[in-house]
């Protein structure tokens, strides 16, 4: 039973080994010097391609990039080098329209990473424009480089081309087309399980400071979780004393937060929207 699997392993990694030689390495301007910008770079460098320029405002992240990465910083747009391939502005979905207003590369292929800022805002920079959104929380203070979905839109086949080549040289097999409608959908849907949830660690692991517990005894409970999600489905496997009614629990529980309000209030939310809701399929 062993022999197929190992050799699918390795039609894998062969297929992977593969697909990113096949992929032309590109010289790429990042402007930001953010979260974002620093992973992507990262991806890229380790993909094969050069970063030829980091442009930023904040001169100290842009430099410590750019010292990372053997390249050179600038912080005004007017000497941006104008011989890349690509040229991927990593900022802040409010700051892509400032950050635009001045540039100009013609015939060059530019991206934003941004979910809810339509590709069209860059029409005036270039021909070739289109978006470049990574589907990943990303933190450049982490050493280990995480899987990074790329979800990408161009306005031509050149942008399109382009912009596929240099998602597929980092991310392989999880590349898709999403238009800025389906953009927006995914992000909300990621703040939801994402930032949402991790509001939600914070708060447990301020609740177990305060009260002598240690929050690394849940670690392994919160993988299980997670891992539940690539082989069922969310209502399926919804545990806990609110999907079983179980109220002496639940008011016990509430008591407990009496000092702690803040989780106290998010509890009983909870509480009811899934007694409200999940409950009446579990019942």
């Amino acid at each position: 039973m062993r022999a197929p699997v190992a050799e699918s392993i390795s039609s894998l990694q062969i297929y992977l080994t593969n697909a990113k030689a096949e992929q032309p390495y590109m010289n790429i301007v990042i402007i930001g010097s953010g979260n974002t910008a620093a992973v992507l770079g990262r991806k890229f460098i380790r993909a094969g391609h050069k970063i030829v320029q980091v442009v930023s405002r904040n001169a100290s992240a842009a430099s410590e990039l750019a010292y990372e990465w053997d390249t050179e910083s600038v912080n005004y747009q007017t000497v941006i080098n104008r011989q890349a391939d690509v040229y991927l502005i990593a900022v802040s979905d409010n700051a892509i329209k400032d950050v635009v207003a001045g540039l100009e590369f013609p015939g060059k292929v530019v991206a934003h990473t941004a979910a809810s800022v339509p590709a069209e805002v860059l029409s005036r920079v270039s021909e070739h424009y289109g978006v470049f959104y990574p589907l990943q929380s990303l933190n450049k203070e982490r050493k280990v480089l995480p899987d990074i979905p790329v979800f990408f839109e161009g306005n031509d086949e050149r942008a399109k081309s382009v912009l596929e080549s240099l998602a597929h040289s980092i991310a392989f097999d999880q590349v898709l087309t999403a238009s800025a409608d389906e953009r927006v959908k995914l992000h909300l849907a990621a703040v939801v399980v994402n930032n949402f949830t991790n509001y939600l660690y914070r708060l447990a692991q301020d609740y177990c400071r305060r009260e002598g517990i240690n929050f690394e005894q849940l670690i392994p409970l919160i993988r299980e979780t997670g891992d539940r999600l690539q082989e069922l489905p969310a209502a399926e496997v919804q545990t806990g004393p609110a999907i079983r009614h179980d109220t002496q629990t639940i008011q016990k529980h509430i008591a407990l937060l009496e000092q702690h309000p803040e989780l106290q209030k998010v509890y009983q939310f909870l509480s009811d929207s899934i007694e409200g809701k999940l409950g009446r399929h579990k019942a």
